[in-house]
């Protein structure tokens, strides 16, 4: 178990919108497993219940909550509901949200404080697109949505971080070590700066994450874990990722 002051390790799938009743049983071979680190999963909205049910120790979270606790927003979710099921983190700020809804780092900051005020633990996600990265501006792309998406309510208890290259999301591309231990590096750097525990919150790094990459990037500093798509929906192939975070 990490120190009571260092980031805790975390294997978060993000199951997007796939998975019906009988991708339940791949949670029941991760439950079954001696995995060695937090696990999260993220099910889509109508396997969140029964998800818990079958998680053990894994953690079950949503993939998106509304900012209001309750009203007039049809199709919606709030905090409040995914807590009532079971949840104890959600997913913000995705980038496929963020361009597929819209979403700004003004409501995905509005979004988490409803969310730690319901009791749940954020995972704020942020990235560049390549024609950002293209043109230098990764840092300063990154920087302004920690800045904007984060509240101030924010400790390592309740929030994680999750960086992820939005060029690298589902393209089997991955930035280089160095350019993932960058931006790493710098968000470390802005939370110490912010927050008194700073130093404990855990970063993720998210983006094509395969059993077969996954430990050279958990070698990097300041990668605390991964948030990962595709490679989550089988435990074949999230086994051996969190296997490896595990040895990290």
């Amino acid at each position: 178990m990490a120190a009571p002051h260092s980031p805790r390790k975390l294997a978060a799938g993000n199951w997007k919108m796939n998975g019906l009743t009988a991708a339940l049983s791949e949670l029941d071979a991760l439950a079954a497993r001696d995995n060695g680190c937090d696990v999260l999963i993220c099910p889509p909205f109508t396997l969140l219940t029964p998800a818990v049910a079958h998680a053990g120790e894994i953690a079950i979270g949503g993939q998106d909550c509304h900012a209001a606790e309750s009203g007039a927003h049809t199709g919606d979710i709030s905090a409040a509901m995914l807590k009532d099921a079971g949840a104890s983190h959600v997913i913000l700020g995705h980038s496929e949200r963020r361009a597929d809804h819209a979403e700004t780092d003004a409501s995905v900051r509005a979004k988490a404080v409803a969310a730690h005020e319901a009791g749940l633990i954020t995972v704020i996600c942020l990235g560049e697109t390549e024609a950002e990265r293209d043109a230098g501006d990764t840092l300063r792309v990154i920087e302004t949505q920690l800045a904007g998406s984060v509240p101030d309510c924010a400790t390592a208890s309740n929030t994680v971080i999750a960086y992820e290259p939005v060029w690298a999301i589902g393209t089997g591309r991955t930035p280089t070590n160095d350019e993932i231990a960058q931006v790493h590096a710098r968000l470390r750097e802005k939370l110490v700066e912010r927050f008194s525990d700073g130093a404990a919150f855990t970063l993720l790094y998210g983006g094509s994450v395969k059993p077969g990459n996954a430990s050279v990037i958990f070698d990097i500093e300041h990668v605390n874990g991964a948030l990962v798509g595709g490679a989550s929906l089988k435990a074949a192939d999230f086994g051996p990722i969190i296997d490896a975070l595990a040895r990290a």
